[in-house]
């Protein structure tokens, strides 16, 4: 341990000796180390964003959705198909044993929206009593939609934030009155705020919660008009048991529903747990691609101190064969060199990490991403940086090992 904390303190003064080479050594490990660990964070902030992205939708959910036509496209579709109705989801669970749950839901137009305080541009959409479980949605004032406000046709509103803001600017939406078109509704509860970095996910929008009211899907059917050719319901989500295979199940939801809608292509399956494997996927190859392009600047670094170091045993000829002829041995001073690398690189590693975070909060500030740290990108960046170091020190310091004393010596 005496020897070790001597060859320390020993590197210490050679590498503050010769400041200007140390630091042009330094450059490549700082550099390298700072990039794996800003673009680890980055994929690791990005792998996190989209977990919560997706369970926004739902990891167990399955989605069915009407597709978008013209009005002249949608007259000719209802000559073949009623498009998505009340009665697929009624046969899905009539079909598929796995589902759990689910949830249906309609789009309302209005012409009109307001309170007696204020108005709004939010978007009101009928659902059932279960859409809000299945969205992952939170109430913070007053309560949710229930089955009872379902059955009894029930005039009541949930609001979004945003929607709650722009009604009751001065607060206390719970308990009062919003109308929609000519539908005046009591305000029973206001979600809680879910704010999401993206409004779009594989192609699949999210969110606007914030700004949207609900009310329950049967009284929007009763109490409201709608297009003449358009569907009964927008879409519907289904949740399926812990053992279900979601790809296996919208399979045979795919195929019972394009059954019922006598082939038609009116409608889209989005299965979320693949949306998010797919992300992965993409993600995966990113980081890998990135974390590679950065070990070349550890290369880099490493290739710089053994140069370094091969230049330093040619400044130091004469202090190696004084330190033989003195008895050191061999390993000794192959000892020294590897420590004198080992500490160029646990330097160049502690000033990468901090690189690392200023870039990663840098590029996540720039491009709007997200950053998450990971002790395991951490320390693989200065596993790989020390190994790197120590690698590329063994042949200068088996070089310096190798000289003769008595011409190392004379070389002074």
């Amino acid at each position: 341990m005496k020897d070790l904390l001597a060859a320390l303190r020993h590197a210490a003064q050679e590498l503050v000796h010769h400041k200007l080479r140390t630091s042009l050594t330094l450059l490549g490990m700082v550099f390298g180390v700072g990039a794996v660990i800003a673009m680890l964070s980055i994929g690791e902030g990005a792998q996190r964003e989209a977990l919560r992205l997706v369970e926004g939708m739902g990891l167990r959910n399955l989605i069915v959705q009407a597709r978008e036509f013209d009005e002249t496209q949608l007259k000719e579709n209802r000559e073949r198909s009623v498009g998505l109705s009340l009665l697929d989801v009624e046969a899905a669970l009539d079909t598929l044993p796995q589902v759990e749950a689910h949830a249906a839901e309609k789009a309302v137009k209005p012409y009109a929206l307001f309170s007696h305080f204020g108005r709004s541009d939010a978007r009101v959409i009928g659902v059932s009593p279960d859409w809000f479980a299945l969205a992952s949605l939170d109430v913070r004032d007053g309560r949710l939609l229930d089955a009872s406000d379902a059955a009894g046709f029930a005039q009541v509103a949930v609001l979004g934030s945003q929607a709650a803001s722009s009604l009751f600017p001065r607060g206390g939406a719970v308990g009062g009155l919003v109308k929609v078109d000519h539908l005046w509704l009591r305000v029973v509860g206001v979600l809680d705020e879910r704010e999401l970095a993206q409004d779009e996910f594989e192609g699949v929008k999210l969110g606007g919660e914030a700004n949207q009211v609900f009310l329950p899907l049967a009284t929007a059917h009763k109490r409201l008009k709608f297009p003449k050719f358009a569907d009964e319901i927008d879409a519907f989500r289904l949740r399926l048991a812990p053992a279900a295979d979601p790809a296996t199940v919208a399979s045979s939801l795919s195929h019972l529903v394009a059954r019922r809608h006598g082939g038609l292509d009116d409608f889209e399956v989005v299965i979320p747990a693949r949306l998010l494997h797919q992300h992965q996927q993409t993600q995966r190859i990113f980081t890998i691609v990135m974390a590679c392009v950065a070990g070349i600047s550890l290369l880099v670094g490493g290739i710089g101190i053994m140069n370094i170091m091969l230049a330093t045993v040619l400044e130091r000829r004469a202090e190696i064969g004084l330190l033989r002829a003195l008895g050191a041995r061999q390993r000794d001073v192959v000892r020294q060199f590897l420590v004198e690398a080992g500490l160029i690189s646990a330097v160049g590693a502690a000033l990468g990490i901090a690189l690392g975070i200023a870039l990663a909060y840098a590029i996540a500030a720039f491009a709007g991403w997200q950053v998450a740290w990971s002790a395991h990108a951490i320390l693989l960046a200065v596993g790989v940086c020390m190994a790197i170091g120590l690698g590329f020190g063994v042949y200068p310091a088996r070089t310096a090992a190798r000289l003769d004393p008595i011409a190392a010596l004379q070389s002074g």
